[in-house]
């Protein structure tokens, strides 16, 4: 079955207007009116920020020595390189956790050989069934064990105090670098150094990384702290730091940060670095992801062909091979662990696809029920598998606009991943109903503002489902019954120029906290009769009546049936519109091009205004 049907949009908000501030960009810049007013909109309003926003650069990065911890998380390393101590780097099975393994592993070993050594730099990646999240005490006793004399975590660490306790314990050195929040209460854990924009008195200034930010940031520190000539600083800045971004930028991307600051030159920088893989295993998953090199890369393709690839290897099955993957410098090799990726993506859609039946139709009772949906919705099943709940959870987001909790059972176990909305800060919501009534939730629980992952006993996802329930309504404000739909700027088809799209690609890349600009356009007319395509989506062409502009279009049905409207409404040829769309370029080889990807419609354009 469908998705149940959302509130219809009762308000279109139109957020950008000309301005002085705006007009001042158009003429110093010359930039497209629109493009002007985009940028005010996003909170550029001089000059010399909408250069370095157009044009991202590696001078726009800041230095690693800023972050509180640096200076001694370098120094130790260097310790550890030079007297050929055992490292092991401590990661985490995601998108995110892996790349920062294989980036710092990959600094330190090439720190090494410039300062004349061999490394021994190990890494673990969790098993996402078998040890959960986070680093296990019992790991690192095994670590200290096996002769490792110094531990580097990279996108997990923060709140590890059992394990940091345990470190010290059997005499092992503990280096942390995370993004995550630290707790409130607690602090950070004892350690040689923790890096993490985040900490306490931590004064970088931008706090909005990704784990393998944090450790790039680590890595780059390390190498030009191994470096002396002036020859080896400037292949260092030219050659090996951009190489790093291509990995980086997946990361940051998948790991859905916000792409303001650093993390949009991060991703910029890295997109462009990506039409030239060369590594064997990024150049083939590339090519089974049918990721075309020869044009722009977008943060669409990472975030929906790329990152699931990656990340199906630790939702479904061992994560190190993503590390092995990237690693390794034999093509057969390779290839055969990219194929592995693909193989396990095809088995998690099918795995996601069957869990999202079963939960749009419980969607669906809900909706028809006298109380409707709650205000965060709390979903648990024994049969799902634990791999899949984040996706499961932000599915159940894009279909109810609410925050969601996807919860698996395990030998009397819950565990669970939640996604948010905008306006609600997911990890604050766990932290306060967790000693609810002075009773404590969770077995264990982190994340930040838009994801969480956590877990607790079975016998209380009840209680976490009203605790959830009562603190989420207390948090709903006065227009929640209004549903509005955010546009960007007003735009005239006849605005919609070569100059205006170049200059559009030069806002991305777009994703969480720099979305693609909605536009509005009041009064199009229908210059053909719309085209049902598969039964609920339809082909619209539109023309401007005063300039005769014409643009053709799709109306993709996920959330309504477009066609089911169309014929509600008697939407014809020559009717009038409203349209509320997207720009997006089509790379089909056939009818590629620029189109309309329209996201909302409403009849009656003259009383809309």
């Amino acid at each position: 079955m469908s998705a149940p049907p959302l509130t219809q949009v009762t308000q279109w908000v139109v957020a950008g207007k000309v301005s002085d501030t705006a007009k001042q960009l158009e003429r110093e810049l010359g930039l497209p009116p629109a493009i002007a007013c985009l940028l005010v909109c996003r909170g550029i309003e001089t000059v010399t920020a909408a250069r370095a926003f157009l044009s991202p650069s590696l001078d726009q990065l800041h230095d690693p020595s800023l972050m509180l911890g640096m200076d001694k998380a370098v120094a130790r390393l260097r310790t550890a390189l030079l007297l050929q101590e055992p490292v092991l780097i401590y990661g985490d099975y995601d998108v995110d956790g892996t790349v920062a393994t294989v980036l710092l592993k990959t600094a330190a070993e090439r720190a090494a050989a410039a300062m004349g050594v061999t490394a021994d730099i190990r890494y673990h990646i969790p098993h996402r069934i078998r040890e959960g999240y986070g680093m296990q005490e019992l790991r690192i006793e095994a670590a200290a064990a096996e002769g490792v004399r110094l531990i580097v975590s990279v996108d997990t660490g923060i709140r590890a105090f059992a394990a940091a306790e345990e470190a010290e314990r059997v005499g092992l050195d503990l280096i942390v670098t995370d993004h995550h929040l630290p707790d409130g209460a607690e602090g950070v854990p004892r350690a040689v150094a923790v890096v993490n924009p985040n900490q306490p008195g931590c004064e970088y200034p931008y706090k909005e990384l990704c784990g393998a930010a944090v450790a790039f940031k680590l890595a780059q520190a390390l190498l030009e702290s191994s470096v002396q000539q002036e020859d080896e600083r400037l292949r260092l800045r030219e050659k090996t730091l951009p190489s790093f971004l291509k990995l980086l930028a997946i990361a940051t991307i998948a790991d859905a940060v916000p792409l303001t600051g650093e993390n949009r030159v991060i991703a910029a920088l890295g997109l462009l670095e990506l039409r030239k893989p060369s590594q064997a295993g990024l150049k083939a998953l590339m090519e089974l992801s049918q990721i075309d090199t020869s044009r722009a890369i977008s943060a669409t393709d990472i975030g929906f062909r790329l990152a699931p690839r990656i990340n199906a290897a630790g939702r479904m099955d061992i994560a190190s091979d993503v590390v092995e993957m990237f690693l390794t410098r034999d093509p057969a090799m390779a290839r055969t662990l990219a194929e592995k990726l693909h193989r396990l993506n095809e088995e998690r859609r099918t795995t996601e696809a069957e869990a999202l039946r079963e939960i749009e139709d419980r969607l669906a009772v809900m909706v028809a029920s006298p109380d409707g949906l709650a205000a965060c919705l709390v979903l648990d099943d024994p049969a799902w598998h634990r791999g899949v709940i984040g996706i499961l959870a932000s599915r159940v987001v894009d279909r109810t606009g609410r925050p969601s909790l996807v919860l698996a059972h395990e030998e009397g176990q819950a565990y669970g991943s939640g996604r948010s909305v905008a306006g609600f800060h997911l990890l604050d919501a766990l932290t306060s109903i967790d000693t609810e009534e002075d009773t404590q939730l969770f077995a264990r629980f982190g994340g930040h503002a838009h994801a969480v992952g956590f877990s607790l006993p079975s016998s209380q996802v009840e209680d976490l489902r009203n605790r959830m329930a009562r603190y989420a309504a207390s948090k709903r404000t006065t227009d929640d019954g209004i549903t509005k739909l955010d546009c960007d700027l007003e735009l005239r088809l006849g605005e919609i120029t070569p100059d205006f799209l170049v200059a559009l690609e030069q806002l991305g890349p777009f994703g969480n906290g720099n979305a693609e600009p909605v536009f509005l356009s009041y009064g199009v007319r229908l210059a053909i009769a719309p085209k049902v395509v598969k039964d609920r989506h339809l082909r619209l062409t539109v023309e401007d009546p005063d300039d005769g502009s014409r643009w053709g279009g799709m109306a993709w049905g996920r959330r309504t049936d477009w066609a089911a409207r169309a014929r509600e409404e008697g939407w014809m040829q020559g009717s009038l519109l409203d349209l509320a769309y997207r720009l997006r370029r089509n790379w089909h080889p056939d009818f590629g091009g620029w189109e309309l990807e329209i996201i909302a419609i409403r009849s009656g354009a003259a009383n809309n205004r």
